[in-house]
C-alpha cells in the first residue's frame, strides 16, 4: 500500500495537481503508516515534505474544532440542537431569525447565503460580522443542504457566547490531551520553514504562515480573533491521533472525548429526507473524495487548501491527506485532487484485508482529556 500510494503522489506532483503531500493511515488499533512525497514548492531547491511538515488544514476546522467544541457543549447540555440560534446570539437578524435552529449549522442547512461577500478582504471584521448576521438567505432553513462557511462560523460565536472563552482557548486543551502538539491557530509561534506555502495572491503576496482563508485572515491580522471555519494548523501525525480517537467511539485510554452515540451521529445521515448526504458536524458519503468503495457510513472533510481527512469506524481505519494544491495560485475546481483523494481512499479501502502492509509506527500517548 504504501508504494502504491507514493506511485500516486509522484503522479500528482508530475501533473502539478500540488507541489508535495503527506499521506497518513490509522487503524484502530493504533498501528500506522505515514507517506510523504515532494517539496514545499515546484523549485527542487525548496524544503522536502517531511511527516511533522505544518499545513494549513483550512476547513478542516470547522468539523474537528468547532463541531466538536459544540458537540461537547451538546453532551453537557449547554447547548441543544432544538434550540433557536437567537437564544445564544441574540443580535442574529436576518428576515429568517426565528427559524435557524442549532441542527442547521451542524448540518449546513441554513440556506444560500452568497458567500463571496464574506471572502472580501476590504471589510473589517465587524462589517464581515454585520454581514453574516444581517444579510437574508436564499433558501429557507432546514429546505436544502448548501455547504459554506457561514454555519461554522456563528456556531463559532455561539460557541464562545455561551462558555466565555475563545474557540483558541477552548480547542488548547483538547490539543493537549490529545499530544496534538503541532497543531494549532497560531503558526506564528513555529518557523516558516516548517510549514508549507499556499498560495501566491495579488493581495498578500506569498502566503505561508498565515492562515489562507480570506476572512479568517481578516479577523486574525485586524481583531487578532480566531473564527469557526478556518484557521488551524496541523499536521499528518497530529490529525491522525484525532481520528484514532473517533475510530475508538471517542474514548482512548481512560479518556473519554466523546459519547459513543455522539460519534453514531457523526456517521449518520442527517438529511435523508432531504434527499442529500451530512453527518453531524461531519461530511457523510461522498465518493467524489472519498472513492467509489466509501459507504455510506464513511465520514470526513476536505480543506480549500488540499486537505482532507476520512474515517470509517465499520472498517476500523481513518486517513488523512495533507498538500498544498493551490501553490502558486489556485485552480479553477477541485476535479484534479479530488481525483487523488478518491483514488488514496480506494488504495486504502482496498488494502484493508492486507495488514501486513501496515508497518508499526509509535504512538504518542493519549494524556489527559478535558
Amino acid at each position: 500500500m504504501e508504494k502504491e500510494i507514493a506511485t500516486r503522489l509522484e503522479q500528482a506532483i508530475t501533473e502539478k495537481v500540488f507541489p508535495g503531500a503527506v499521506v497518513g493511515i490509522v487503524r484502530k488499533d493504533g498501528v500506522q503508516q505515514l507517506v510523504t512525497s515532494g517539496h514545499f514548492t515546484y523549485a527542487e531547491d525548496s524544503h522536502l515534505v517531511q511527516q511533522d511538515t505544518i499545513f494549513d488544514v483550512a476547513s478542516l476546522t470547522k468539523s474537528v474544532v468547532t463541531a466538536s467544541l459544540g458537540l461537547s457543549l451538546v453532551e453537557r447540555g449547554e447547548l441543544n440542537f432544538e434550540d433557536k440560534l437567537i437564544e445564544y446570539l441574540p443580535e442574529f437578524n436576518n428576515s429568517d431569525r426565528e427559524n435557524v435552529l442549532i441542527k442547521h449549522l451542524f448540518t449546513y442547512t441554513i440556506g444560500g447565503y452568497g458567500m463571496g461577500k464574506l471572502t472580501v478582504h476590504d471589510k473589517s471584521p465587524e462589517k464581515l460580522v454585520e454581514y453574516v448576521l444581517t444579510h437574508d438567505f436564499e433558501e429557507r432553513p432546514g429546505t436544502v443542504f448548501r455547504y459554506s462557511n457561514v454555519p461554522a462560523f456563528l456556531l463559532g460565536l455561539a460557541i464562545e457566547r455561551i462558555t466565555g472563552e475563545t474557540l483558541a482557548q477552548l480547542a488548547e486543551p483538547y490539543f493537549k490531551a490529545l499530544d496534538m502538539t503541532r497543531t494549532t491557530f497560531f503558526p506564528e509561534h513555529f518557523a516558516k520553514d516548517e510549514i508549507v506555502p499556499t498560495e501566491i495572491d495579488e493581495w498578500r503576496g506569498l502566503v505561508q504562515g498565515v492562515v489562507h482563508d480570506e476572512s479568517a485572515y481578516v479577523f486574525k491580522t485586524m481583531a487578532n480573533r480566531i473564527v469557526g471555519h478556518a484557521g488551524l494548523f496541523s499536521t499528518a501525525p497530529d490529525i491522525l491521533k484525532f481520528m484514532h480517537m473517533l475510530l475508538n467511539n471517542g474514548t482512548i485510554g481512560n479518556q473519554s472525548y466523546f459519547l459513543p452515540e455522539t460519534v453514531e451521529q457523526m456517521q449518520t445521515n442527517q438529511i435523508a429526507h432531504l434527499h442529500d448526504y451530512t453527518g453531524l458536524g461531519w461530511e457523510l458519503n461522498q465518493p467524489r473524495y472519498m472513492g467509489p468503495l466509501c459507504s455510506p457510513r464513511t465520514f470526513g472533510k476536505t480543506g480549500f487548501t488540499g486537505c482532507l481527512c476520512v474515517a470509517d469506524i465499520d472498517r476500523n481505519v481513518a486517513f488523512v491527506i495533507l498538500s498544498n494544491r493551490i501553490y502558486p495560485q489556485r485552480p479553477s475546481d477541485s476535479t484534479a485532487i479530488n481525483a487523488v483523494r478518491a483514488d488514496v481512499a480506494d488504495i486504502v479501502f482496498r488494502s484493508l484485508e492486507e495488514d501486513a502492509s501496515f508497518t508499526s509506527l509509535p504512538v504518542s500517548p493519549i494524556l489527559t482529556g478535558y
